[in-house]
């Protein structure tokens, strides 16, 4: 997936956001949540259950299925806008446009990465969750 390309957008939405109303920064929500690799790295020492494992794979391999799904939708979509902006002179309004379709797939894709987050989580067991977030904190 274009990791970059929407870390980059959310950064800029975030930043625009900033001056309406309070968000909670990127590490705020990052706090909450455990990214699959983090709970696989440390899957021994939070005690997975074969169960919990196994869910988890089943769910990552959905969520995946679903981002190919939409990067394969996404892309030509980003193909137009950088074409319009190429454009000389660019016509704001069908860039604006073609700007909101992007935007609604990257919302579906984030939508998409919170959801897998939030099953990730709530697989886990209380305890499970904060030995993960002390072995979080842990320097490398």
């Amino acid at each position: 997936m274009r990791r970059p390309f929407i870390m980059l957008f959310f950064a800029f939405a975030f930043a625009l956001s900033r001056g309406q109303t309070p968000q909670p920064t990127d590490d705020a929500l990052a706090e909450q949540l455990f990214p699959p690799e983090l709970v696989m790295q440390y899957r021994q020492e939070i005690n997975l259950t074969p169960e919990q494992s196994k869910a988890l794979k089943d769910e990552l391999q959905r969520a995946q299925a679903k981002f190919l799904d939409m990067q394969w939708e996404m892309q030509p979509e980003q193909g137009k806008l950088l074409l319009l902006l190429k454009a000389r002179p660019v016509d704001e309004g069908a860039v604006m446009a073609q700007v909101d379709k992007v935007l609604d797939r990257e919302r579906e894709i984030k939508k998409t990465q919170l959801s897998l987050l939030i099953h990730i989580k709530n697989q886990l067991t209380v305890a499970q969750q904060s030995k993960l977030m002390e072995l979080r904190r842990k320097p490398s």
